[in-house]
């Protein structure tokens, strides 16, 4: 059985270590849903506002659910029309057969990368980890696990175990999602009737 040296360990445990902090820098802007064309290009469903997250050209990272980070160059990109799609070109990304390959991967960018926000805005990604309340009575039904684009953003919520451990989809809109503490953690429901039944 082989064994590592000390400094040969010691590189080991530092490289770990970067690939931890790497991973905690960036943020997740968008996900490889569909080949488009025969080229290479990928449509890309975007997970942020900012449209030069797909557009211009610049390093980026592609990350399988579960998996590593991996750093690719966008090639450049533009808005599909009719759809709230981009199409990029990716380094490494030359063929169909490539680009499905890359299907189901997100993309990210380095999270220092964030455009300034006005004040009461923030990313949306954000929202996901966030415990989620009845602001009526305060609460606790879930967490947020993920966020939806599909005209309307959704989230979507975990609910506790008392509530049938479900997933359920909440439109994110101020009527029924009228509170966003980031700061605290947590984001604050006015549900219509029956939507928790859902």
């Amino acid at each position: 059985m082989a064994s590592l040296s000390g400094a040969d360990a010691g590189a080991g445990m530092a490289e770990k270590r970067e690939e931890t902090l790497l991973e905690a820098e960036l943020l997740v802007v968008g996900r490889l849903v569909a080949p488009q064309g025969l080229r290479g290009e990928v449509r890309v469903l975007p997970l942020s506002d900012f449209p030069e997250r797909f557009t211009r050209a610049g390093r980026r990272w592609l990350r399988r659910p579960g998996g590593q980070p991996r750093e690719v160059e966008l090639r450049g990109g533009r808005v599909l029309p009719g759809k709230d799609l981009f199409v990029v070109r990716l380094e490494g990304i030359d063929s169909r057969e490539a680009a499905e390959a890359a299907v189901g991967e997100e993309l990210l960018v380095l999270a220092s990368d964030r455009p300034r926000l006005a004040k009461g805005e923030f990313p949306l990604m954000d929202l996901v980890g966030l415990e989620v309340r009845l602001l009526e009575n305060g609460e606790r039904i879930g967490q947020v696990t993920d966020l939806l684009h599909a005209g309307n953003d959704l989230l979507e919520v975990e609910l506790t175990a008392e509530r049938g451990g479900r997933r359920l989809l909440v439109p994110f809109v101020t009527a029924i999602v009228p509170r966003v503490e980031l700061a605290e953690g947590w984001v604050g429901l006015t549900p219509p009737p029956g939507l928790l039944e859902l």
